[in-house]
């Protein structure tokens, strides 16, 4: 029995950015804006100065964020406010958390049908990925279109929340990631979720080998997520580094789509273009028609005032 996801009202906002010429043989572009304006258990407080003031369930927490480069709104006292601050260089690999006000070890927030223990981890992340909620939205509604339990693959899957929504809501999960500490965590976030007997196999393996392992096999998935960091390496020491990695995996990764599948990829490094990822995609997609949508995800701060732009995207859905 499939559930009715309980953030299908969440409010979000896309807006089309369409750029065209009249040159003979030019190509219409749109990219896309798409926001989510936070949920119950997290709010983007406010932002400025290269920071961001956030809400995690009962946790405020202040953390850098060199794209906000305009000034803070909210006062002095609300920043003061955090439970905790990330101090350290715009590196986000060097820094720690600076805890001002008690702060459990690791406590939930609820997202959608999933809860997810944050925690002060290392290089100022929470656990969780806010913007990401419309992307799951999307996923859900992927699935909700399949007649029959749909396969779901999610690389590079981190704590799991994409995975325990996708269980939930009756999908085969596939979940990879070559951290044994990040599987753990996704782990305990089963639990906490209620999902302990969801159908979910956790695979503590290096992405590329695994696809490339996959399509050998012949195996098929109906939704693929793709989340990869800019550099990593494998449970075996690979490296993985996020421009010469990539065109390679997604190759392997569309031969891993089923008729009529869904694709999501994501990438952080938001320096570079979703008109470049866009453009990897439909190579390795050619001759699979299919729609395309490509840009950014933000968050908005809860007074509505401004977006803070965190990562690209692109989005395949199969003809």
């Amino acid at each position: 029995m499939r559930q009715t996801h309980p953030m299908a009202h969440e409010h979000h906002r896309r807006r089309d950015n369409v750029a065209s010429a009249s040159a003979p043989g030019a190509v219409e572009a749109r990219l896309q804006l798409i926001e989510t304006a936070g949920f119950g258990d997290y709010a983007l407080i406010d932002s400025g100065n290269g920071r961001k003031l956030e809400r995690f369930g009962t946790v405020v927490v202040d953390r850098p964020e060199p794209q906000a480069l305009w000034t803070p709104s909210a006062g002095e006292r609300a920043w003061k406010n955090a439970n905790a601050v990330f101090a350290g260089d715009d590196d986000e690999d060097k820094g720690r958390w600076r805890i001002d006000k008690p702060v459990p070890e690791s406590w939930p927030v609820k997202v959608g049908a999933a809860t997810v223990l944050c925690r002060l981890a290392s290089f100022r992340h929470m656990g969780l990925f806010p913007e990401q909620v419309p992307h799951w939205q999307w996923m859900l509604e992927r699935l909700a279109e399949k007649r029959e339990p749909a396969r779901v693959l999610n690389l590079f899957a981190y704590t799991g929340a994409a995975s325990l929504m996708a269980a939930a809501a009756g999908a085969h999960v596939t979940h990879v990631d070559a951290s044994k500490k990040a599987i753990t965590w996704a782990k305990e976030n089963q639990a906490a979720s209620g999902l302990s007997a969801a159908p979910i196999r956790w695979m503590l393996d290096d992405a590329t080998k695994f696809v490339a392992r996959e399509v050998r096999r012949g195996k098929t998935y109906d939704v693929v997520l793709v989340d990869p960091p800019k550099f990593g390496r494998g449970p075996e020491g690979e490296v993985w580094d996020l421009f010469t990695s990539l065109p390679p995996l997604m190759k392997d990764v569309a031969a891993l789509l089923a008729p009529q599948a869904s694709l999501v990829l994501t990438v952080y490094a938001i320096r570079a273009s979703s008109l470049a990822f866009e453009q990897l995609c439909r190579e390795v997609l050619a001759g699979r028609g299919g729609t395309f949508q490509s840009g950014e995800l933000a968050i908005r701060e809860e007074n509505g005032t401004r977006a803070v732009p965190t990562s690209l995207f692109t989005r395949w859905c199969g003809a």
